[in-house]
């Protein structure tokens, strides 16, 4: 485990207070440990997620054309 020291906001402080109160967690750490985890699954690299590659792999199946362009598909761009 990696200690930091870390300055943060009052409303950043009250949020982790808020994560660690409704999520029952011990202390901030376990609170900050929480939010990067919600974070980084909702939103950084989903295409590498294991269950995402098997969702266009169905998709794939289903339509019976590959899937290129991921951001295309879903009207992304």
């Amino acid at each position: 485990m990696v200690k930091a020291m870390v300055n943060i906001s009052e409303d950043a402080n009250r949020i982790l207070n808020v994560v660690k109160a409704k999520e029952g967690l011990k202390d901030k750490s376990q609170a900050i440990d929480f939010v990067v985890r919600e974070y980084a699954q909702s939103i950084l690299e989903p295409e590498y997620r294991p269950e995402f590659v098997d969702e266009m792999k169905r998709i794939e199946k289903e339509k019976r054309f590959k899937v290129k362009d991921v951001d295309a598909y879903f009207g992304l761009k």
